[in-house]
């Protein structure tokens, strides 16, 4: 289990592949990906990696980040997730991870928060069929009907299916397929939709239900000083 990314999404585009068939994809930026902090088993009970991504000014951090921000060396971040890993694959605290972190063909689990739609009927947000168009019914032809029973038992069960808020909750897409990645740039693109609007935070880890592709670096792909991620990482494992 190897540590996740934390990206921005840009938007929504088209590429072609080698067919001619264009490919609709969702375009996320890697941007200051970095390692601030590590969980290990003998002193929290757990492995994971805490990492950090974009800028923030230190005006708008809070102290405590300030404080982990410090202990890492690095520069304050607008972004912090903790992701699981195995102990093999823990990454040194202040390393950068690219966006080749992935490779093409790869499946991957993308979550995000999704659009926000407001108070919305039944028939928007849990599809309903709404009332007759005739017969009786006048007004509420887009109601939801009755809710409940008579005087036994007496009441509205919890989660009935009725108008209310609908979106902004946090929503996992699993096995989305890596299309291109481009770690110069920060770009990843994914084939199809992910959860969130524009400029929406997102964690895309391998996916649990598709086996890791051999090529993929471990423990994950780290910027070096001049050049590639993804060969730097293969160069250490080939070491071990």
């Amino acid at each position: 289990m190897r540590a996740g990314v934390i990206a921005q999404k840009v938007g929504m585009t088209r590429v072609y592949n080698d067919a001619g068939e264009h490919v609709p994809v969702t375009v996320l930026k890697v941007e200051n990906l970095q390692v601030v902090g590590q969980r290990t088993q003998e002193k929290n009970g757990y492995t994971a990696v805490q990492l950090g991504a974009g800028l923030a000014k230190v005006k708008n951090t809070s102290k405590a980040l300030r404080g982990v921000f410090a202990q890492a060396s690095v520069e304050p971040k607008r972004k912090v997730a903790e992701f699981r890993v195995t102990p093999e694959n823990l990454v040194d605290v202040g390393a950068e991870i690219t966006a080749d972190h992935f490779v093409v063909g790869q499946l991957v689990d993308v979550t995000g928060t999704s659009i926000g739609k407001g108070f919305a009927g039944a028939m928007k947000r849990h599809n309903f069929g709404g009332l007759r168009a005739t017969h009786g019914v006048s007004v509420s032809h887009r109601s939801h009907g009755s809710t409940g029973q008579r005087q036994d038992p007496g009441k509205v069960f919890k989660n009935k299916k009725m108008a209310g808020h609908m979106g902004h909750v946090r929503v996992t897409t699993q096995n989305l397929e890596i299309v291109r990645t481009d770690a110069d740039k920060g770009l990843i693109l994914i084939r199809g939709a992910v959860p969130g609007s524009k400029g929406g935070w997102i964690y895309i880890r391998d996916a649990v239900k598709a086996a890791l592709p051999d090529n993929a670096p471990k423990p994950a792909a780290l910027r070096t000083a001049g050049g590639n991620g993804a060969a730097e990482a293969t160069a250490a494992e080939g070491a071990e």
